[in-house]
């Protein structure tokens, strides 16, 4: 198999498998005899569990970043398209981490906190780039204002995440996320 569709499948594997089971569950054998190939074929193109769940979550991210951004060039002006895609981002990369890692595991371990900040620290560029790029919010408003805006949205989704103990929490500060803080981060952001 190529190169690149064999790396495809491993992801595919992967994605599978820690959406069913998470991450803590999974084992690098499980991903390999899932991907039908060897455990050191796993590793020639993995160098461990944790940069194939990064490779995973990035890809699933950043396919839904592009799809948020393509599907909200629609709202009525710039203050409701900014609320509404950062919010929308904010909830898939909660749902990402809830569904691939699962949040006890991320709150129990220290490797899993070393490893969010490099998920937070690589989201952040991800958003900052894709946000430049899109034509209704990069020509519109400068990339340090842009900046603020990722990165207090991403800190207090983080943060809220890690305090909340039921599904129930998650949805009130989702809530209180979207109607109390996010409005004024956008006015802050397009000042």
């Amino acid at each position: 198999m190529e190169p690149d569709k064999l790396t495809l499948s491993i992801k595919r594997s992967a994605r599978e498998l820690f959406r069913r089971y998470g991450y803590n569950k999974t084992s690098v054998n499980d991903l390999a005899k899932h991907a039908k190939i060897a455990k050191a074929t796993f590793y020639k193109h993995f160098a461990s569990k944790e940069l194939i769940l990064h490779a995973v979550l990035m890809d699933y991210i950043r396919e839904n970043v592009q799809d948020i951004l393509d599907k909200n060039v629609r709202e009525k002006d710039l203050s409701t398209f900014l609320a509404n895609t950062i919010l929308r981002v904010s909830r898939v990369t909660y749902t990402v981490c809830n569904e691939f890692v699962g949040w006890e595991f991320i709150r129990e371990s220290a490797n899993a906190q070393e490893y969010l900040k490099t998920l937070s620290d690589d989201l952040e560029f991800l958003l900052l780039s894709s946000f430049i790029q899109n034509d209704t919010i990069g020509q519109t408003v400068p990339e340090e204002r842009l900046t603020f805006l990722i990165k207090c949205s991403k800190n207090i989704v983080f943060s809220f995440a890690f305090t909340a103990v039921t599904e129930a929490d998650v949805r009130k500060n989702f809530i209180s996320f979207q109607k109390e803080i996010l409005p004024y981060l956008v006015q802050a952001t397009l000042l």
